[in-house]
Order: C-alpha cells, then structure tokens, then sequence
C-alpha cells in the first residue's frame, strides 16, 4: 500500500455536506459522481496532498444507508493506494483477511476497488484503490 487515498464520509444529504465540507476546506468539492450499481452518489473534496469522499445514499438497501441507519452519518471507510490490486487481493487473502470483494470492480473516481472486511481489520472498512489507467 502506498498512501491513503482518501477518507469515505457517509451523509444524509450530500449538497448540505458539500457546503459543510466547502467552507471547513476553503474551497469547493472538485467531482460528484452517481455510482448506480452501489446506489450512492459522491463528492470529492483535495485538503492538501488528501481526499475526501462524501457518500450519499441514493436507494434505501444501498450499503450507505444501511450503515447511516446503524451509526449515523460519519467515517464510513480509509481507502488506501495500491499499484497492483489483484496482487494486493491475493497478498491479503493469505495473510488471512477477510475480502468483501475476491475481484477488484470498478469505483468511483476512476478506480478499481475492492473491499476488506472490518470483521479483520479491527472494525475498520478498508478499500484498496487502483488507477484505473495503470
């Protein structure tokens, strides 16, 4: 893993969350995108060398909603970097993790992602990121 590649906020109501996160970062978020197949919709915010993503629920089954229904709005993942997803998958899986995704699919942001269970991370939800252009 290279770096955090951003912090996944969960929101109830992301163009409320935006103007929240614009003026706490002096700037406006510089993407939002609708990722239909995990019924959510984010906005990306740069606070120096970091990002972070805001998470919005557009379905009530999505996994958004169901981890704002449980703990309220707030730090819903760290996603980390990674040159070579599938090798990283692989890397994990024999270091006895528990994978949420066995395949890397593709994210938000132009990304390949994929998903460790917090069950094996000290309750933590941790994505691992790629470029998708690598």
């Amino acid at each position: 893993m290279r770096k955090i590649e951003h912090i996944g906020i969960a929101v109830k109501d992301i163009d409320s969350s935006n103007a929240l996160f614009a003026s706490l970062f002096g700037e406006a978020h510089y993407k939002i995108e609708d990722v239909e197949r995990e019924g959510v919709k984010t906005s990306f915010f740069k606070c120096g060398p970091n990002k972070i993503e805001l998470l919005q629920a557009t379905t009530e089954d999505s996994p958004i909603a169901k981890f704002i229904e449980k703990k309220g709005e707030g730090i819903h993942h760290i996603a980390f970097a990674v040159d070579d997803i599938e090798k990283e998958i692989e890397r994990l899986t024999a270091a006895g993790f528990n994978m949420i995704h066995k395949e890397p699919k593709k994210g938000a942001d132009d990304k390949l992602i994929a998903f460790l269970h917090p069950k094996s991370t000290n309750g933590v939800l941790i994505e691992l990121c790629q470029e998708i252009n690598k």
